[in-house]
């Protein structure tokens, strides 16, 4: 027996209906990723490779699973050593170096909780996590204007750096630690229930929420690759996402290991389209995955001059995905882009899964882990082609879902009612059953009784040859309530201007329904963006009513 089949009785499905009825999923008592999946595959097939690494500089390493669990038995022994016993939280900022599969996994054998945090956070910011999550042990990668901001965050913590010296931290030295770590047993051990996982959300509006996941996690992340980015066994697999956005426990460690897939690390200084289509080029991907970003700016290049032929499946995640983007990607390397709709919250929970024909602006189908619905206002279920928030009904915990906002009662209050879990994303339902996305609840504009969402309108814009990127977002009118306002950010070669704005105007009342067109056209240089990618609305939102 494989590893995968440990985990699903039956692995192949002969159509989406068929996925649907009959997924399931056996949840081993006291799951442990570490043990049961890293040293699985270490002691099933010891020379598999689980992860091949690069950076800017030349770097290159290959690991094995039996790398991976040696190394990670070395790190939980060094971590032990440090004093992190079971349900105590450590901050790992390390970007994409290799050390923070070793490190995560070490935590995950030790019953330790992991909290990834980006490379781009300021010291009040550091200072925040710290507090909130009660941190006992940070681990940073060695970059100089991350560790000024870890000490300027004054918050007496043990800390420790990767691949590099400060004076006052340890050094991540795991080499003379042994490799041996059992599997802890009686009150160490590691029940279903425990916290594996704290996320914390992107924070497009106040502070980020620390979002708890169990350790059954992983296993709900073998939908996300298996169906949806349809990794295979032995093949690469790249998610472009820092060590520090829950989009990497998507698509570069839980899901694609139990699924047997190696994954690629690029661990790139910054995004740079040319150097990353090189990469995928030179490596020979066989799926791979982006934010909707990432396609806009490569494809400002000349995809065409690079030998794309061995990637078999594009996914798209972390923002809806424009339809021009998704006919030119498919135009120029063959292959369409495979949506996926999800939160830090949640694993996949709509996407365009292999049995579905793609439709170009739709999310897909929800995922087999999910009873998905849309809800209007008053709690029932929407209609055909009826806006409504995307709800979870029927709350078991599938192994995906987070099980709360840690300390937050709020929170928790809003997001959990009548029995569901309530997104605070919404979509409409076509007639086939497919989800579009219209945006985020605060994000709709409501302009003289019509309800206009922004993704649409930032959809048509994107269709202009002049626009990279937009954002669409509401502006305060004394007569209609709120009128449609957009930033627009432009590709290289257009400049800024009254006629070009009066162009893009008629051009959204041509491409979608008039009324929707923006009355406020606003250039800029770049979109506002959290860590994660996405386009923080809510400030572009403050800055206009600042303004007006």
């Amino acid at each position: 027996m494989g590893l995968l089949e440990r985990f699903l009785p039956r692995i192949e499905f002969d159509s989406y209906e068929d996925f649907i009825e009959n997924y399931r999923l056996n949840v081993p008592e006291r799951f442990n990723f570490g043990f049961d999946v890293v040293d699985a595959w270490a002691e099933l097939e010891p020379s598999k490779k689980a992860l091949v690494w690069c950076d800017d500089n030349g770097g290159e390493e290959v690991f094995t699973f039996a790398d991976i669990a040696e190394k990670s038995g070395q790190a939980a022994n060094w971590f032990a050593a440090q004093g992190i016993q079971k349900g105590d939280a450590v901050l790992l900022i390390l970007r994409r170096r290799w050390e923070y599969w070793v490190c995560a996994v070490a935590l995950h054998k030790l019953g330790a909780v992991v909290v990834p945090a980006s490379l781009q956070l300021t010291s009040k910011d550091i200072a925040y996590r710290l507090e909130a999550a009660r941190i006992k042990l940070l681990v940073c990668v060695a970059d100089e204007g991350l560790l000024k901001q870890a000490d300027e965050a004054n918050t007496p913590v043990k800390r420790a750096v990767v691949a590099g010296e400060r004076e006052g931290w340890l050094p991540f030295d795991i080499g003379g630690y042994p490799s041996s770590f059992p599997r802890p047993m009686g009150e160490g051990a590691v029940g279903n229930g425990d916290t594996m996982l704290v996320y914390f959300s992107s924070g497009t509006t106040g502070m980020p929420k620390m979002v708890r996941h169990t350790f059954i996690h992983p296993l709900g992340q073998i939908v996300t690759a298996k169906y949806w980015q349809r990794v295979r066994e032995d093949k690469l697999h790249m998610s472009v996402s820092d060590s520090g956005w829950a989009k990497f426990g998507w698509g570069k460690i839980y899901g694609q290991w139990i699924c047997g897939a190696c994954i690629f690390a690029y661990d790139m200084e910054k995004f740079v389209p040319k150097n990353l289509l090189q990469k995928m080029q030179d490596y020979r991907l066989t799926t791979f995955c982006a934010p909707p970003t990432m396609y806009r700016f490569m494809l400002q290049e000349d995809i065409a001059s690079y030998d794309l032929s061995s990637i078999e499946r594009y996914c798209n995640a972390g923002e809806p995905l424009n339809p021009e983007v998704f006919e030119r990607m498919r135009a120029l390397t063959g292959r369409e882009l495979a949506e996926g709709f999800g939160q830090s919250e949640s694993s996949v929970l709509i996407a365009t899964f292999p049995w579905l024909a793609a439709k170009p602006g739709s999310m897909g189908k929800p995922s087999p882990l999910y009873d998905i619905d849309l809800v209007n206002e008053e709690g029932e279920s929407c209609e055909t082609g009826e806006e409504g928030e995307i709800v979870v009904r029927g709350l078991q915990n599938p192994s995906g879902l987070f099980t709360e906002y840690l300390g937050d009662a709020e929170a928790n209050a809003k997001a959990f009612r009548n029995g569901c879990y309530y997104t605070g994303d919404v979509a409409w339902r076509d007639d086939d059953g497919y989800y579009w996305f219209v945006g985020r609840n605060d994000d709709v504009i409501k302009c003289s009784g019509y309800r206009i969402g922004p993704f649409e309108v930032e959809s048509a814009l994107i269709q202009h040859e002049s626009v990279l990127e937009c954002a669409v977002t509401a502006a305060p009118d004394p007569v209609r309530g709120q009128v449609v306002k957009a930033t627009v950010v432009l590709k290289r070669g257009f400049s800024p201007s009254d006629k070009l704005a009066k162009e893009l105007q008629e051009h959204v009342k041509r491409v979608t329904a008039p009324y929707k067109y923006p009355r406020i056209v606003v250039f800029s240089e770049e979109l506002p963006k959290t860590a994660s990618g996405k386009i923080k609305r809510a400030e572009i939102r403050k800055i206009t009513e600042q303004n007006s």
